[in-house]
C-alpha cells in the first residue's frame, strides 16, 4: 500500500481510485470526541480490565483506544528542545476516542459523557501535576479562554502546562515577541504577556503613567 493509498484507506475509501481526494465535500458526516493521556508506569492488568468493561457499554460501539509507544530516538531529545515536552520517561500516549453518526447527533452528549467517564477512570494510572495532554488532540474540557479581551497568563496555564509542561512559560515569551497584540488566537491559544501601560513625560521630566 502506498502512502496516498493509506490516506484513502484511513478515511474509509477504496484504495483503487484517487477520485475521492478530488471531492472537497465529505459525503458521510461523522462526529468525534477525543481525550488524551500519557503513561509513565505500566498499567496493571486490573486497570486494563476496567477499561475493557467500559468498551462493552452501548455508547462505545464506535469507540477506540489508541496507544502510541514512546522511547528510542524520542527519548534522546531533551524535553525543552521543542515545545513538545513528553519524551524520556514516558511509556506511551493514550488517545481515548468515541465516534457517532450524523443521524445520532441528538445523542451527542451520551457519547461525550462516555469518553469523559473513561478519562476519569484512568486517572490513577496516568501522569499527574500536570496531567499531561497531547496538543494535537485538542481537548476543550481541560480549559478554555473567553476569546474576548486579554487572557490572563494564569488562566492559560491551566491548559498550557498540560500541553507543554515547563515549556509553557517560554512559549509565552515567544508569543509576546511575535504576536504581542494576540491577533492569532483560539479557545486554547497561548497569550502574550500584558503590555506595559502607556506613558508620557511630565514637564518635570518624571515618567507618569496614565
Amino acid at each position: 500500500m502506498s502512502w496516498i493509498q493509506s490516506i484513502l484507506y484511513n478515511a474509509g475509501f477504496s484504495i483503487d481510485s484517487l477520485e475521492p481526494l478530488l471531492d472537497r465535500y465529505q459525503q458521510d458526516v461523522g462526529y468525534y470526541k477525543g481525550k488524551s493521556d500519557f503513561v509513565q508506569e505500566p498499567i496493571p492488568i486490573e486497570g486494563f480490565q476496567g477499561i475493557w468493561r467500559r468498551f462493552y457499554e452501548p455508547e462505545a460501539k464506535f469507540a477506540q483506544l489508541l496507544l502510541t509507544p514512546y522511547g528510542g530516538r524520542m527519548a534522546e531529545i531533551p524535553d525543552n528542545a521543542t515545545p513538545f515536552p513528553y519524551r524520556a520517561g514516558y511509556l506511551y500516549k493514550m488517545h481515548h476516542m468515541v465516534f457517532w453518526e450524523a443521524k445520532d447527533v441528538d445523542n451527542a452528549y451520551k457519547y461525550i459523557n462516555w469518553v469523559r467517564r473513561l478519562y476519569s477512570y484512568v486517572t490513577p494510572y496516568v501522569t499527574k501535576s500536570p496531567r499531561a495532554t497531547y496538543f494535537d488532540y485538542r481537548d476543550l474540557d481541560i480549559g478554555v479562554n473567553n476569546n474576548e479581551g486579554p487572557i490572563p497568563i494564569e488562566t492559560a496555564r491551566i491548559w498550557g502546562e498540560k500541553y507543554f509542561n515547563k515549556n509553557f512559560d517560554r512559549l509565552v515569551k515567544v508569543k509576546t515577541k511575535v504576536d504581542p497584540e494576540n491577533f492569532f488566537r483560539d479557545e486554547q491559544s497561548i497569550p502574550p504577556q500584558p503590555s506595559s501601560p502607556p506613558h508620557h513625560h511630565s514637564r518635570q521630566g518624571k515618567r507618569t503613567y496614565i
